[in-house]
């Protein structure tokens, strides 16, 4: 049984905004037209009463979120990344190293309980708000 787990968690970074500019014939006043990049996915850790253990942390100990798209062309707004939900039993205690010091984030004793431990990044803003 495996009561203990050390696992490593990175959210996801945000899209690249775009540099773009319309410039077409029968538009007088073209201008700047890049999209904002999406945000990236959050990592989020929730209480499951059908788990007993942490054994499914023995072999996978990396866990990543996704990064949101870049922007587009005609101000198209980059898609944001999907947060990632990583499921532990209920009593689990989620805690972070800190200058190597463990200092407890939660306690999740209730079935559903969630905690983010890592937030995704924001995404870069376009050329169209400068």
């Amino acid at each position: 049984m495996i009561d203990r787990a050390e696992i490593y968690v990175k959210a996801g970074g945000g899209g690249d905004g775009t540099v773009g500019f319309r410039r077409e014939k029968f538009v007088p006043m073209g201008g700047p037209d890049g999209g904002d990049g999406g945000d990236g996915g959050d990592v989020v850790i929730v209480a499951e009463n059908n788990l007993s253990t942490l054994s499914g942390f023995r072999y996978r100990r990396e866990f990543n979120a996704e990064s949101g798209n870049r922007g587009g062309k005609s101000k198209q707004h980059g898609k944001r990344g999907g947060d990632l939900t990583v499921k532990v039993p209920i009593g689990t205690t989620v805690s972070q190293m800190v200058g190597g010091n463990s200092v407890i984030i939660a306690d999740l004793i209730e079935k559903g309980e969630r905690v983010i431990v890592a937030r995704g990044g924001q995404g870069g803003l376009g050329n169209t708000h400068y």
